[in-house]
């Protein structure tokens, strides 16, 4: 619908510019974000009326573009329906160089490496805008002083591209200008994006929209996704940050997937790895909520990834917080009337109270890894009420023989906070006894551990011994070790993954967590 050329010189720096509209003879997509209408178009141009102008442009210069496989794809298959057969050009991707020249990024659209070199884009997704800020960040890229020095084989292709033998006027056949479809003959199931546009109708999702922003390519990347993915899971995430896909967007993901020449396989780890970089984004604050688990769990099915992967990194994790929360807690006072503890990891629910006090409690119990709930369930450690509300969550509450405390006992047992335990000590059998809300000691059900030999003894019960609580699986909590950081006087950012120095710093520092 629109393209530009912007001629630079090979350090980057502008001599020309051009650009027009273009009739595209069909669908035009998403005018919200391209800004194009059908009436823009209608007396422009269609692209075989271009092509000498274009030529003229091209013929013997190398070519720079943000993820330029995908555009040249693009460029070649208007080119193939004029009938010119044009030569594999000479290319220099910036999104792939910024992996070079600015490796730490989390995002790698051309905003981000704009952002990061400090060029703005005048009118994003315009061709024009986009050409002007891509050759001011291939001027960043290849300045021969500033950052880093730009790549032999960089420098070198506008070299190659004199050498290029291009054609005089158009040579295919009517039969050899047919385009093949973005997939076809690939042994890709297309049915992820078919399923995922078919979403669109049901508006934008706030979960999955803020999990997306908290997207990190580093990530994926050391969740196993192949590099040569990285384009394709920058598109998967621009197509997901607004919420919804569109057919449009369905369709561009599969081009991109024949651009970059994604077998299943790869398509395959590329897709595993998205999502669990969208799990480690949801876990970054410490908590995931019901919300986001569902996200996570439906991106995972869209895109045929094991729905199994989820609520085991979740688990992982979720222990690991449990773990470190649980570092420096004191044990109970030598006269303990009050029964089992309350433990990190547990999950608790509220009904009634006053609405300041539940407030309180709640957030309280949350920060200090105690898990709040919405509803009883058997997995629940207890019910916090004064009383006042007689609904389902009391009703399921003395169903389950769910320990039931006022909210004055739970307020001491979260002061006298104890470790988790090792998830695969012994449960206690479920009772159905019920449970009045003053009752401040009560038998436990199945999902509680069993406590230590001395805090066992308080409540008149045995100890089911169990192996020493591992260190986390997954390393410190990168919030505590971003603040010790920034305490410490070390930069750091305030997303993405931590670099193996400081937390190692971090660590020797903190030999107890």
């Amino acid at each position: 619908m629109e393209i530009a050329v912007v001629t630079t010189d090979v350090w980057g720096q502008v001599l020309d510019e051009w650009s027009t509209r273009i009739n595209p003879e069909g669908p035009i997509g998403a005018s919200h974000i391209h800004g194009l209408t059908e009436q823009d178009l209608r007396d422009a141009p269609v692209f075989a009326d271009i092509v000498g102008e274009l030529n003229s442009r091209l013929t013997g210069a190398a070519v720079a573009a943000h993820h330029a496989r995908f555009d040249l794809a693009f460029l070649r298959a208007e080119y193939r329906r004029a009938g010119w057969a044009i030569p594999h050009l000479p290319a220099l991707c910036t999104l792939e160089a910024s992996e070079y020249h600015l490796p730490m990024l989390d995002r790698r659209r051309l905003a981000d490496c704009c952002w990061a070199v400090g060029v703005q884009i005048a009118a994003p997704h315009a061709a024009l805008a986009d050409a002007r800020a891509t050759a001011q960040l291939l001027a960043a890229f290849m300045h021969p002083q500033v950052g880093l020095p730009p790549l032999d084989e960089h420098v070198a292709l506008p070299h190659h591209a004199l050498g290029m033998s291009w054609p005089l006027g158009p040579t295919l056949s009517v039969d050899q200008r047919t385009v093949r479809p973005a997939g076809e003959g690939r042994q890709l199931s297309a049915r992820a994006y078919v399923e995922m546009a078919r979403t669109a109708a049901a508006g934008p999702q706030p979960a999955l929209v803020e999990l997306v922003e908290r997207f990190s390519l580093l990530d994926a990347l050391d969740e196993g996704a192949p590099e040569g993915a990285i384009a394709y899971l920058e598109k998967l995430a621009e197509v997901l940050e607004d919420g919804e896909i569109t057919e449009a967007e369905a369709a561009d993901l599969e081009a991109v997937i024949t651009a970059v020449e994604l077998g299943a396989d790869d398509l395959a780890a590329a897709n595993q790895a998205f999502v669990r970089a969208l799990a480690w984004a949801a876990l970054e604050d410490g908590k995931v909520t019901r919300a986001e688990r569902a996200e996570l769990q439906a991106v995972a099915k869209l895109l045929e990834v094991n729905e199994k992967v989820i609520p085991a990194l979740l688990d992982q994790a979720e222990h690991a917080r449990a773990v470190r929360l649980s570092a420096g807690l004191g044990p109970l006072p030598d006269s303990w009337p009050h029964g089992l503890p309350l433990r990190v990891g547990d999950k608790v629910v509220f009904t009634g109270c006053d609405d300041e006090q539940r407030n309180n409690l709640e957030d309280r119990s949350t920060s200090l890894g105690v898990r709040v709930l919405g509803s009883v369930s058997p997995k629940v450690a207890m019910l916090v009420t004064d009383g006042s509300m007689n609904g389902t969550k009391a009703a399921r509450a003395r169903e389950l023989g769910t320990r039931t405390l006022d909210p004055d006992t739970y307020t001491l047992l979260l002061a006298h906070l104890q470790p988790t335990l090792p998830r695969d000590v012994k449960a206690l059998p479920k009772t159905k006894t019920p449970i009045s809300p003053t009752t401040s000691a009560a038998p436990e059900r199945a999902a509680h551990v069993v406590p230590s030999d001395a805090e066992a003894s308080k409540g008149g019960l045995a100890a089911v011994p169990g192996p020493a609580v591992p260190l986390t699986p997954t390393g410190p909590n990168p919030a505590v070790v971003r603040a010790w950081a920034r305490a410490n006087g070390f930069e750091v950012g305030v997303r993405g993954r931590l670099p193996k120095d400081l937390v190692a710093a971090y660590v020797e520092a903190n030999p107890s967590v």
